[in-house]
């Protein structure tokens, strides 16, 4: 009787482990292959989206997100897209980095895109926008590089033209787009506001339109937090943005404003420079 007993366990055993192989098997075979790994599946994702989109919008106009969506796609390396604005609430819709600029009678529109880096998986939106994605420069690469431009394009009816291009030296944690004015002389900037986690605060690039809305813009990083500050500013009058950097005083219980430095954009150089110390420079 224990033969018996004996011999039924140990079919019962080699049959759960010719069970657990075949199953390990089944799935190393239909494992499916992630959408961040396969440039071609994301291209049809975004086809198939822009489509249901057109399906779902009767009512189109020139130059809408949908046209900058598709012209995007269209023209650009694949794992590019047009980003949304961060979500202030959490049921909010999300809205596109889109600001639309009329001027004589011309349609323009800027736009916030990014891209991903070739030689890494593609980027996931969800992973660059927001406050707890600012986090993203600490390690890019496990989820994708993403790489930031403020775009302008121009539209007349169904045809969009490219005027410029713009890189935005940040990685993640986007947070929105605006349009401001400088209080100095009313040149008009882009303002893309960026958070900054690691500082508790938020950094903004800033791109002044010195040189008329066509020009390549002039870039302007300032920013705030607990401890640091860096605000625009007009040093020595010329058409191009100043900025004072701020200087702190962090005992751990407080924090103390101590001084303002000013800096000046030298033309000559392309630099930004520093009125007490020459030698300390800034690209921006």
């Amino acid at each position: 009787m224990k033969y018996y007993i004996y011999l039924i366990s140990l079919v019962f055993m080699s049959f759960g482990l010719f069970s657990c192989g075949t199953k390990k098997e089944e799935n190393n075979t239909s494992e499916n292959i992630q959408v961040q790994d396969s440039p071609q599946k994301d291209a049809d994702i975004q086809r198939y989206n822009l489509e249901e989109k057109k399906k779902n919008t009767p009512a189109r106009t020139p130059g809408d997100t949908i046209a900058i969506m598709e012209y995007v796609f269209n023209n650009y390396p694949e794992g590019t897209y047009l980003i949304n604005f961060d979500k202030t609430l959490t049921y909010n819709i999300p809205q596109p980095a889109l600001i639309y600029y009329n001027q004589g009678g011309n349609n323009y529109v800027f736009a916030v895109i990014a891209r991903s880096r070739p030689t890494e998986r593609l980027i996931e939106t969800k992973n660059i926008i927001g406050y707890d994605q600012s986090y993203i420069d600490l390690d890019s690469t496990k989820l994708g590089t993403a790489f930031f431009y403020l775009c302008l394009y121009q539209y007349t009816n169904d045809q969009i033209t490219s005027i410029w291009e713009a890189p935005v030296p940040s990685h993640g944690g986007f947070n929105r787009i605006s349009l401001q004015r400088w209080s100095y002389n009313g040149t008009p900037y882009i303002d893309i506001t960026f958070h900054y986690a690691q500082g508790v605060g938020h950094i903004d690039y800033n791109y002044f339109l010195v040189n008329g809305l066509t020009a390549f813009p002039h870039l302007l990083m300032t920013y705030k937090g607990i401890n640091f500050q860096r605000t625009i500013a007009n040093v020595n009058n010329d058409k191009y943005p100043d900025y004072l950097e701020y200087l702190y005083i962090d005992t751990g219980e407080k924090v103390i404003a101590r001084d303002s430095i000013p800096f000046v954009w030298s033309v000559k150089d392309s630099l930004y420079i520093n009125t007490r110390n020459r030698k300390q420079t800034r690209p921006y």
